[in-house]
């Protein structure tokens, strides 16, 4: 699957497989803020990837995910070196799922996110149903 986005940010998928994920990605100079550190939303898009990435690995062909909220918590500052997120998937319904996200640049924990995720039948599903 093509994630432009997720690769322009520079994000490397490590592994998604059993309800879990871990992400990576180097700080670069274009992650910066006005502030000479990493920007909160750098942290916030590895995160909402890696809680997707998870999703995925738990569900079936026709199903697919999007993004109904996060909220994040930074505790340190990122200034340099990989950032890693692991995401947990918490716990799947029928129609939404809750995931964890712990991100951490070695054994430093720099911030912690939960999601939640709604799961909808793929478009060319829907499609095929409603016809």
């Amino acid at each position: 699957m093509a994630l432009p986005f997720v690769e322009h940010v520079g994000i490397q998928v490590v592994e998604a497989a059993a309800a879990s994920s871990l992400l990576a990605l180097e700080i670069q100079p274009h992650h910066f803020n006005s502030h000479g550190v990493a920007h909160g939303a750098v942290a916030f898009t590895l995160a909402d990837t890696g809680m997707g990435a998870a999703l995925y690995t738990v569900l079936d062909s026709a199903e697919s995910c999007a993004t109904i909220e996060v909220k994040i918590n930074y505790f340190r500052p990122v200034l340099e070196g990989r950032l890693e997120c692991r995401s947990e998937l918490v716990h799947r319904g029928k129609t939404t799922a809750t995931l964890e996200s712990t991100l951490r640049v070695g054994e430093q924990l720099v911030a912690k996110a939960v999601g939640t995720f709604a799961i909808v039948l793929r478009r060319q599903d829907v499609a095929a149903s409603a016809g």
